[in-house]
């Protein structure tokens, strides 16, 4: 028999297996979400990393949620401090990343986007007000992608569809103090580092994110509200939704989103936790704060799987 006649039966017997066995060779490849703590995830196929509002350092600072714990030995941040972020804590736990998605510019979310992104060569994607932050701490314009909300993206391995979003309300944090007046609507183009903690306050407009990667959809909040008719007919496998207690001040929060989103098989809780500690510090009293979020879902979406993630822990989201 001729050496390529028998090299073709070679392959149609090897197809034959695959399909006898029920694999697949063109089966979608894995994608997990690991939570980085505060808003911040990785979403991986295991080739493209995305990072999602990455904050490592977690600052020993007050939060509108959280005082500082007497026994924390790091030095407190109060906003006239210069802000800095934790390039060890960061070396440690971030080594690839291909794209940093940043929802606004609060320090719990952009802070160590510059650091993390020129040392990785990521793709920026932001607000004009994330791009001029980046900017200011040296990233250069190549990696940046300035967005407004609205635009739908095809890159190599995934796409992203950007969402116009609202931040959620500053319970104990205003936006305006008799001291400073209100604040920057977006991050001052002529400002120069160091930034002090205050600067960093600055939200610069919120957007959401829909990645569509490996056969699955990923819709991430980065804060406790949103614009019904901007995510009005999405249907994510997996929702990332923003659980702090200042939900409440949003009319039916949960009820209106969960219904909006086709009531989604998974639900991923976000921004719950307590940022101003280490991530070595129990977030017993944080989950405790949860369940009142996970009982809201259970008892308007009895079929959701509601996931109360650990740092740095991947999630498999199942297509």
């Amino acid at each position: 028999m001729p050496r390529h006649v028998h090299s073709r039966i070679r392959l149609f017997q090897i197809l034959l297996t695959f399909i006898g066995s029920g694999l697949s060779i063109s089966a979608q490849p894995s994608v997990t979400l690991s939570y980085l703590g505060t808003a911040g995830w990785e979403i991986t196929d295991g080739k493209t990393v995305i990072l999602i509002d990455p904050y490592i350092s977690r600052l020993k600072t007050v939060t509108p949620n959280n005082l500082v714990l007497d026994d924390d030995p790091r030095p407190l941040f109060t906003s006239t401090d210069f802000a800095k972020s934790d390039t060890a804590e960061i070396d440690r736990r971030v080594r690839q990343a291909d794209f940093i998605l940043i929802t606004h510019t609060h320090f719990d979310h952009a802070l160590d986007m510059p650091y993390i992104a020129q040392k990785t060569g990521a793709t920026v994607i932001g607000t004009e007000s994330t791009a001029t932050f980046a900017r200011a701490n040296g990233v250069q314009n190549q990696q940046l992608i300035v967005v407004r909300g609205g635009e739908d993206y095809q890159f190599n391995t995934f796409s992203l569809k950007v969402i116009p979003s609202l931040h959620g309300v500053l319970r104990r944090a205003p936006n305006i103090s008799a001291a400073t007046g209100p604040r920057p609507t977006a991050f001052p183009v002529e400002a120069k580092p160091p930034f002090r903690l205050g600067d960093l306050l600055i939200e610069g407009g919120t957007l959401a994110y829909l990645v569509r990667i490996g056969g699955r959809q990923i819709l991430a909040f980065g804060s406790m509200n949103f614009i019904e008719r901007e995510v009005d007919g999405l249907r994510p496998d997996v929702a990332l939704i923003g659980a702090m207690p200042e939900r409440r001040e949003i009319y039916a929060y949960t009820p209106r989103l969960l219904k909006l989103l086709g009531y989604p098989r998974m639900v991923l809780p976000t921004h719950w936790d307590r940022f101003n500690v280490t991530y070595e510090v129990s977030q017993e009293p944080a989950i405790k704060r949860l369940e009142s979020f996970i009982a809201e879902v259970k008892s308007i979406s009895p079929k959701t799987k509601v996931i109360v993630p650990s740092y740095f822990h991947p999630i498999p989201i199942e297509k």
